[in-house]
């Protein structure tokens, strides 16, 4: 790749807000459709059924036998179809609407429970209109079983869940709703992200959140994103993410990236080499490991330099959660600025029957009412603080 051509791959341009909650929500649907269809395999699988790495998007594994072919069965994976992770994601965005603030585990038990079980909703994989509740995997089940059967405490409903991306796949509406201010997007995953999981599954909510919001700063890079996220990860995630993308950085194409990435990450990692065969270590609590997919997910970032296709083909074609990775890595280079290709987004949109651009708008007016609401808190505060006999707060 020459000079001039890595320079204009990795350029990200600053966008409006509304462009970075566009790119960042549709980007997240578009890689997770991409990565949907080669869910659960290798790489070097991943090669083999498709003659060749994934550039687009592709049929289910098992071609028409998707609806009764195992593991997948009845899910139909692949054609553009998006996975739980987007109807995760618009769940939340629905959540954030009726709100119209800041959200904490108590809005989890209030609204989001609610809206996966009572409301139908046209489910891609199903190819039908279904309850939610009847798609999401069971780690999201248990937000139902914990919050509305259980009466469990919602801030620490999670505790006892397997420990998995479950609940780091959503958050990225998190990182909007606080755009450019990291810290706060992860108090405010870590509190959400308490109803729905525990130890280092909780951790990466909020770090994912904090590396959206990071994503958003005017003249933020992949290094940025990185570095925001260093500076609030704690134990083993922090160390993944850190482990990662320095190996990250030593490379320059997503195919050479693939092997050493996992590498990297497998120390942290519960799951072990056999992704459907997990080991008996998997998913449980722990201040030493970390979900994969994140720190993945920052890893491609960094190797494309910000690049939405880069990134998200990185992602697709690591195998393994490749939905999830590539759901993070395309909110990630979308909030960055990097256009998300243009005919991805159609034909996702078109074969999953949703309106990618609708929940996009819809938060963006929502993140706006939100800052000018928090806008008008924190000048209450800097009034009262000054009435104690402190220097009164500029403007």
């Amino acid at each position: 790749m020459t000079p001039k051509a890595e320079q204009s791959r990795g350029a990200v341009r600053d966008a409006d807000l509304e462009e970075r909650i566009t790119g960042a929500l549709v980007g997240a649907a578009v890689g997770d459709a991409l990565g949907g269809p080669v869910e659960g395999y290798s790489p070097d699988q991943i090669l083999e059924r498709h003659g060749g790495r994934v550039h687009g998007v592709v049929g289910p594994w098992h071609g028409e036998r998707w609806r009764t072919a195992r593991p997948i069965a009845p899910y139909h994976k692949g054609d553009g179809h998006v996975t739980d992770d987007t109807l995760m994601t618009h769940a939340l965005v629905r959540v954030y609407a009726r709100v119209r603030d800041h959200l904490d585990a108590y809005a989890i038990a209030d609204h989001l429970v609610p809206d996966l079980m009572t409301k139908p909703r046209w489910i891609p994989e199903l190819q039908a209109e279904a309850l939610p509740l009847h798609r999401v995997f069971l780690a999201e089940k248990w937000l139902v079983a914990r919050l509305h059967y259980g009466h469990v405490d919602p801030r620490e409903a999670g505790t006892g869940n397997i420990v998995n991306c479950g609940a780091a796949m959503y958050m990225a509406p998190v990182g909007l709703v606080n755009a450019a201010n990291p810290a706060a997007a992860y108090a405010e995953a870590l509190d959400i992200a308490g109803a729905h999981q525990s130890s280092y599954g909780r951790e990466a909510a909020g770090v994912l959140a904090a590396a959206v919001a990071a994503a958003c700063a005017p003249g933020a890079s992949p290094d940025s994103v990185v570095t925001a996220c260093l500076s609030l990860a704690k134990d083993g995630t922090r160390a993944a993410i850190e482990r990662v993308c320095e190996v990250a950085r030593g490379r320059t194409d997503f195919e050479s990236a693939l092997a050493p990435l996992r590498e990297a990450v497998a120390p942290y990692d519960t799951v072990g080499p056999d992704y459907r065969n997990p080991s008996l270590g998997a998913r449980r609590p722990s201040r030493l490991h970390a979900i994969e997919e994140l720190p993945v997910a920052l890893g491609m970032l960094t190797v494309a330099r910000g690049d939405f296709r880069e990134a998200v083909l990185g992602a697709v074609n690591y195998g393994r959660d490749c939905d999830s990775i590539a759901t993070m890595a395309g909110a990630l280079a979308g909030a960055l600025g990097s256009p998300v290709p243009e005919d991805w987004a159609k034909t996702v949109a078109g074969a999953s029957r949703l309106d990618l651009w609708e929940p996009a708008r819809t938060l963006a007016g929502v993140t706006r009412e939100i800052f000018e609401r928090d806008v008008r808190r924190r000048r209450a505060h800097e009034r009262a603080f000054a009435g104690m006999g402190s220097p009164e707060c500029s403007d």
